[in-house]
């Protein structure tokens, strides 16, 4: 029987590894892959040719810039969220009742900002903060408490 050959694992040098690639942003494709999804959301929504997941592709889009905004990535003033939440909230009602789901021009811009906010938030916030933002996201979509978690200071 053949024998495997041992290596030596340095576990330590890997979770050091790990720990730096938190604190660095997301790489650059991925990014972009993130980005795109829901600019293709944005644009379904202003041409009339959106659909439900769209509506939540937004949604979960605001949440997120929320969040990393509280974490201290990027700017969004309080009354830009309800203006957002409200107009979604009109699209989510309008789409359920008539099948259109559409954004209006107001409605557009304001996720226009939020989306230009997202796409800065993933080129520059690292990598730590939109994983805690996503986790924050899963929790809330759950039903679950979503505050945020208290980080250890050095």
């Amino acid at each position: 029987m053949a024998k495997t050959i041992p290596f030596p694992r340095n576990t330590q040098a890997a979770s050091a590894r790990a720990a730096k690639a938190m604190l660095l942003p997301l790489p650059r494709a991925t990014a972009d892959e993130l980005a795109l999804q829901v600019h293709l959301a944005l644009d379904s929504l202003r041409r009339g040719k959106g659909n439900v997941r769209d509506a939540q592709t937004l949604t979960q889009t605001m949440i997120l810039v929320s969040f990393l905004t509280e974490s201290g990535y990027g700017a969004l003033a309080p009354d830009a969220l309800r203006r957002a939440d409200a107009l979604i909230a009109a699209c989510f009602e309008r789409g359920r009742a008539s099948g259109e789901w559409i954004f209006e021009p107001a409605g557009f811009s304001s996720f226009a900002e939020i989306v230009a906010i997202y796409d800065r938030q993933l080129q520059k916030a690292p990598l730590w903060a939109i994983t805690e933002a996503s986790d924050r996201l899963d929790r809330f979509q759950a039903g679950l408490p979503f505050e945020p978690v208290a980080r250890k200071r050095a």
